[in-house]
């Protein structure tokens, strides 16, 4: 009589796991070819398939502009990371020249200083577009970033020497990115930062 209990108890059990693994596939789907050929990098946000519309100042209507913005919080994230961690070889297709020299030189005089920075990102709050703008065929578009970031510097002890490990810290970013509208090519560079 107790035999016939275990084999409902595993029925039961067997039951419910099937049901969890059902729910579970439901809400966070399965994984397809297409996303594994899909990169998350900025400059292949968009399809490679897709007929590329040619973008200029005219055209850049609401649905460009959201386009646009999940691929710029996207940028802002790998930037902001890369950055931090002291890779930017992951970013420089991202990166105007200038403003990679400028990375550059800032993560040399890091190194100069025995310093190393320690920053997690936590999000971005919001992202808007400030202005855009055409110049001959450069259009020229300004991002206002709001994201959450838990950053500080240590020294080469590990001390602690601007910054907090553990406090959430909002901060306000105002970034230009630049498209030559006659190139075929979708990528968007960073050519400008304000903080």
């Amino acid at each position: 009589m107790s035999y016939s209990f275990e084999y409902i108890d595993i029925i039961l059990l067997a039951m419910i796991a099937g049901f969890i693994f059902l729910r579970l596939r439901g809400i966070l789907g399965k994984k397809s070819s297409l996303d594994e050929n899909i990169s998350t990098s900025f400059p292949r946000e968009f399809p490679l398939n897709k007929k590329e519309e040619k973008i200029d100042e005219k055209n850049f209507d609401e649905k460009t502009k959201i386009e646009f913005i999940r691929g710029a919080e996207i940028a802002y994230e790998s930037i902001i990371k890369g950055f931090s961690s002291g890779n930017l070889k992951s970013i420089k297709s991202l990166l105007d020249r200038n403003v990679f020299n400028e990375f550059n030189q800032a993560l040399k005089d890091r190194q100069n200083n025995s310093l190393v920075t320690d920053t997690t990102f936590i999000g971005i709050n919001s992202a808007s577009i400030k202005n855009y703008k055409q110049t001959n065929n450069i259009l020229e578009v300004t991002v206002d970033f709001v994201s959450e970031i838990i950053s500080c510097i240590r020294d080469k002890n590990k001390k602690i020497v601007s910054g907090d490990s553990e406090k959430i810290k909002k901060v306000f970013d105002t970034w230009k990115f630049s498209r030559d509208t006659r190139s075929s090519n979708p990528n968007w560079i960073l050519v400008g930062t304000q903080a």
